[in-house]
């Protein structure tokens, strides 16, 4: 047990190299599917090529699909949705669109967890393109500030400024959490600044995932799929997420993408 109640699940040595497979595995996805985020191709194009990429050629499992009911293998984000975009037929990408993709993936029975914005096309509105980079400012600020004996109250308290700079707004009604062989597990991780403390351990596993709204923070789920959720307010939202890992002396990226301009392992205390 660590923290208030919460069953916190330190990670073993083998475990923790089974977490890097599966976290190296889901960045390796949104790397593959950046080309195929275009004008005109349907979220339902998108969530199919990034099924078959991972269950086909990885011979791993999309943990999303069927996980408390949800229908489809991926998560796709479109301007005012915040998160658990459905996939659709209908839903076709625009010009200026920017778009998260969430990808969760199981291998050798662990979880890996990221997502990252796209823009469609060759520009966006500026509102929309500085949602996006203050949402990815917050996470790598966040990534930078945990580390071993420090609380996990830093997240918030890290994020918190950068999005006031912005004029933005921390969505509080979704969180990081813990993830292994659980895909939501002990700790949640507040993304805004909160009074749930957790001292962070070697061997602890979370997300890290901010999303930011460039109006309210203030959400609704969409009543028809039950899953949807967009801004009240109908401004754009942005989120990028990445599993990370507790060690001796700092924190690692689990989720790191190839081509990513920032350390996999960081020594922060």
């Amino acid at each position: 047990m660590a923290g208030n109640k919460l069953e916190i699940i330190l990670k073993s040595p083998s475990e923790i190299e089974k977490m890097r497979v599966a976290g190296r595995l889901a960045g390796q996805v949104l790397e593959m599917i950046a080309p195929y985020v275009k004008p005109g191709i349907s979220t339902l194009e998108l969530d199919e090529i990034m099924r078959d990429y991972i269950e086909n050629k990885e011979q791993a499992i999309s943990a999303c699909f069927n996980y408390q009911g949800y229908p489809r293998y991926t998560c796709i984000s479109v301007n005012e949705e915040v998160c658990h975009g459905i996939p659709s037929p209908a839903h076709h990408l625009r010009e200026g669109d920017i778009v998260n993709i969430d990808v969760t993936v199981i291998k050798e029975g662990f979880h890996g967890d990221t997502s990252m914005m796209f823009i469609v096309g060759d520009k966006t509105t500026p509102l929309r393109q500085r949602v996006c980079q203050c949402a990815q400012e917050s996470m790598y600020a966040a990534i930078r500030a945990v580390g071993p004996g420090r609380n996990l109250q830093i997240v918030g308290q890290t994020i918190a400024p950068l999005a006031h700079k912005y004029g933005f707004s921390i969505v509080r009604d979704y969180t990081g959490h813990g993830i292994g062989q659980g895909f939501h597990e002990d700790p949640p991780v507040f993304h805004h600044v909160n009074h749930v403390s957790v001292i962070l351990e070697p061997g602890m596993t979370f997300t890290i995932e901010p999303m930011i709204n460039a109006g309210t923070w203030k959400c609704r789920v969409n009543h028809k799929n039950g899953w949807t959720v967009t801004t009240r307010d109908k401004m754009p939202s942005a989120q990028y997420e990445h599993t990370v890992l507790i060690t001796d002396d700092g924190v690692e990226v689990l989720t790191l993408r190839e081509h990513e301009d920032f350390p996999r392992i960081l020594h922060t205390v």
